[in-house]
C-alpha cells in the first residue's frame, strides 16, 4: 500500500518507516500536522498513519480535515493514552482504529492487514438492508428512517451495518468488537457501550418502534418487537 505517515518523533517514525518498507509498502513521512494535510490533500494516499499529539496540527483535528475533505483511506491513530475517552475522541474524529504507545510491530501489522481487509469489502458492490422503517444502502453510505436521512460516522455506519446483517440475533460485545473494530475485546474499556448509545439517539430516541434492544450479560439483538 501508499502510507503516509504523520509522525513528529525521528526515530519512531524512521522505526515503522523501515518496518513497512520490509513489508513491500511505499511509505512517505511527514513530521508535523500541516505539512501532513498538505500531502494528503496533494496525493492518493491507500492508509493515514497518524500520531495524536503532532505540531501545528494534531492528529484528532488533522483526522477530522481529511474526512472533511472527503478522503475515505482507512485512518490508524497512534497515541500515547489509552483511555476509552482518548480512543472513542479519535475514532469520532473518523478514525478507523487506534494503536497506543509503545506497541509491537507486529500488531502494527496485523492492523494495517485488518485494515486493508475492511476497505476491500466497502469496495464491493453496494448491499441495501431493511428493517421496519430503517433502510441502508451500503453503496450510497445511506441511512433513512421514516423518510428522513441519518447521518452517522463511518464507525457507527459500520456498527449499525453489522447489526443488520444479523437483524434477530443476539450479538455480544466480543463479537462487535472482533467484526467491527477487529480488536480483540477489553473488558475494561465500555467503547461499544458508547457507541450503542449513539446509534440509539440517532436511530431510535425519535422513533418507533424501538430497534436495538439490550440483553443483560448477553449482547445486543436488532429487531422489532412481538
Amino acid at each position: 500500500m501508499k502510507i503516509l505517515l504523520v509522525e513528529d518523533e525521528i526515530k519512531v517514525a524512521s522505526f515503522i518507516k523501515k518496518g513497512l518498507e520490509e513489508q513491500l509498502h511505499e511509505v512517505t513521512v511527514a513530521y508535523d500536522g500541516y505539512t501532513g494535510k498538505q500531502m494528503a490533500l496533494s496525493n492518493p494516499y491507500e492508509l493515514f498513519i497518524l500520531d495524536i499529539n503532532l505540531p501545528q496540527i494534531n492528529g484528532i483535528q488533522l483526522c477530522k480535515d481529511l474526512r472533511a475533505a472527503n478522503i475515505q483511506a482507512p485512518i490508524l491513530l497512534l497515541t500515547a493514552l489509552g483511555t476509552t475517552e482518548n480512543k472513542v475522541t479519535g475514532l469520532d474524529a473518523g478514525a478507523d482504529d487506534y494503536l497506543v504507545k509503545p506497541f509491537e510491530f507486529p500488531e502494527l501489522l496485523a492492523r494495517l492487514r485488518a485494515l486493508s481487509r475492511r476497505t476491500t469489502l466497502q469496495n464491493s458492490p453496494g448491499t441495501k438492508y431493511k428493517i421496519a422503517d430503517l433502510e441502508m444502502d451500503t453503496d450510497t453510505k445511506t441511512v433513512i428512517r421514516s423518510g428522513k436521512k441519518i447521518d452517522l460516522t463511518a464507525k457507527e455506519f459500520s456498527l449499525l451495518e453489522y447489526l443488520l446483517k444479523n437483524k434477530g440475533r443476539v450479538i455480544s460485545r466480543v463479537d462487535i468488537a472482533e467484526k467491527v473494530w477487529e480488536i480483540s475485546f477489553d473488558t475494561g474499556t465500555n467503547v461499544i457501550d458508547v457507541y450503542i448509545n449513539f446509534l440509539r439517539k440517532k436511530i431510535d430516541k425519535d422513533f418507533s418502534p424501538k430497534l436495538i434492544h439490550t440483553l443483560v450479560g448477553m449482547g445486543y439483538v436488532l429487531k422489532v418487537e412481538d
